[in-house]
């Protein structure tokens, strides 16, 4: 069936429509940050994707499928200016350029502060909310030090290690990414911290206004802190804890890890003596940080937006949506395939022996029915 397209030529989409559609797409149910642009890679604009996805969730077994409303993506627009918060759509020259590039970089933030911050190189420190004192020192030593040399601190807003790296930080600059809306500082006792950082520093969520934070919010949360960031330095961390999640989506991402070292006996240190074990950069002080790194580039030119945001004209729907010669049994073998324990994208479309293109469309197929999630870092899994 062909899906026919919504895009008009003659009449190219406002910077304020295309704010809209996009917050309609990545709202939508079933749809996050790697679906978003690949139904827009296949439809062109965000307007013709909305106008598919109906037909591509009917032929995925979903009936009743309806995208998310004009009037609400409009309302959370209203709410985010009435905060004095800005969007930053992917491919703006004031979107973070370090975001750029990663396969599931959030289509839309809203920001509240200094906007320029998101242009300058960073580094995140991360650790324990339950944070020791020698820990919390470590935090304010290194974000001092490290801003010293020109770069930007970006944490998470947490209590214990966060906190400390933002306060160290918020004269000279320190960007916070929220796990819920803009204005939902968590935890609550950071409230005060927030509106500072607000006014002297950046905030930065993909959530909508409002939004109080859900457990799946979290890693999500920390794939932006890390990949916003040169390198990630891991303060102090048990073996179970967040910051590991932080650490393993810096590496998906290309980036430097770093770590603390922390007492054999100390729980609260077991995270970072096992990423020193297994290859993370041991942290003492600043400087190792910064020969780690080199002194902090200055500020990037805006760059150009990636060929696969640019909203193009459709091609027919039957040069991009080629299908299978066998739908249920490609399905049934990428099903198989998967556990509960997440797998890389890539690692699955070898295993399969298949071209990228034919498994990629119904994954998307597969995605949307339910029957397989994506987590943060392009890792595919099977529902339990």
């Amino acid at each position: 069936m062909e899906i026919v397209s919504s895009y008009h030529p003659l009449a190219p989409p406002t910077r304020e429509d295309t704010l809209v559609t996009w917050l309609r797409l990545i709202r939508s149910r079933r749809v996050g940050a790697t679906t978003f642009f690949r139904l827009l890679e296949d439809h062109g604009s965000a307007a013709a994707a909305l106008e598919a996805l109906p037909e591509i969730a009917r032929e995925a077994g979903v009936r009743d499928y309806t995208p998310f409303p004009v009037d609400l993506a409009e309302a959370e627009i209203a709410r985010a200016r009435k905060l004095g918060a800005v969007a930053l759509l992917h491919g703006d020259p004031s979107y973070p350029p370090a975001l750029h590039d990663l396969a599931d970089a959030p289509p839309v933030l809203w920001a509240l502060g200094r906007t320029d911050l998101a242009r300058r190189p960073m580094v995140a420190l991360v650790g324990a909310r339950n944070a020791s004192s020698l820990g919390l020192r470590m935090a304010r030593r290194l974000a001092e030090g490290l801003a010293e040399a020109g770069y930007v601190i970006v944490s998470g807003l947490a209590r214990g290690i966060d906190r400390a790296a933002h306060i160290a930080a918020i004269e000279t600059g320190t960007v916070a990414v929220q796990a819920g809306g803009i204005d939902v500082p968590y935890p609550v006792e950071n409230t005060g911290l927030a509106e500072e950082i607000g006014q002297k520093g950046l905030r930065l969520s993909e959530q909508p206004p409002g939004l109080e934070p859900q457990a799946r919010h979290f890693p999500q949360r920390n794939r932006i802190v890390s990949g916003l960031a040169r390198a990630v330095v891991v303060v102090e961390a048990a073996s179970r804890s967040g910051s590991l999640i932080t650490a393993r989506a810096a590496l998906d991402q290309g980036r430097e890890v770093l770590a603390v070292p922390g007492h054999p006996f100390d729980a609260r240190a077991s995270g970072c003596n096992m990423l020193i074990r297994d290859g993370a950069v041991l942290v003492r002080h600043p400087e190792d940080v910064l020969d780690a790194l080199g002194p902090a580039p200055r500020p990037a030119a805006p760059a150009k937006p990636p060929p696969r945001m640019t909203e193009v004209p459709e091609t027919p729907a039957e040069a991009r949506r080629a299908a299978p010669p066998d739908t249920a049994a490609l399905h049934a073998r990428i099903l198989d395939r998967l556990g509960p324990s997440p797998l890389a994208e890539d690692q699955l479309i070898r295993d399969l022996g298949l071209p990228a293109g034919t498994v990629t469309s119904e994954l998307l197929t597969l995605e949307l029915d339910g029957r397989i999630a994506r987590a943060p870092g392009g890792l595919l899994s099977r529902p339990v």
